[in-house]
């Protein structure tokens, strides 16, 4: 057993975090000792390290909840893990598309830089929605 702190610690995971998971059902509420201080098990453990490693993936708190429930009853095929998994890696894709194009639209602005005063400079003009 250990305390919220120490799960925090274990698992990189904020208290704020845990409790709020709590709150939102993806853990279950702790244990509590006589003086009503949250304590978890090794199930607790493993389960935040599940989200955990989730979340540094990417994938919402939406999936995570349907992905712990399916991983809750593990005699399933795992045909809707890997369709999770599949749209989370198109999303990701179309990300990194976007981010590209973000990239090459800076790095052309930032080119067009010539120096001098900020009223003559081409990137405040580029940011800018009206015309100087």
């Amino acid at each position: 057993m250990r305390s919220i702190g120490a799960l925090g610690k274990a698992t990189n995971t904020k208290v704020e975090t845990i409790r709020y998971y709590e709150r939102i059902g993806l853990l279950a509420p702790p244990q509590r000792t006589d003086g009503n201080y949250r304590v978890y098990d090794d199930a607790a453990l493993a389960r935040l390290s599940f989200i955990r490693r989730s979340r540094d993936l990417g994938f919402s708190l939406d999936q995570v909840r349907v992905l712990l429930s399916l991983a809750d009853q593990g005699t399933q095929d795992c045909k809707t893990v890997d369709r999770i998994a599949r749209d989370h890696m198109a999303e990701i894709e179309h990300k990194i598309a976007d981010l590209k194009a973000l990239r090459h639209e800076l790095s052309t602005i930032i080119k067009s830089c010539r120096g001098g005063n900020i009223s003559e400079c081409r990137i405040i003009e580029a940011l800018s929605p009206f015309d100087n």
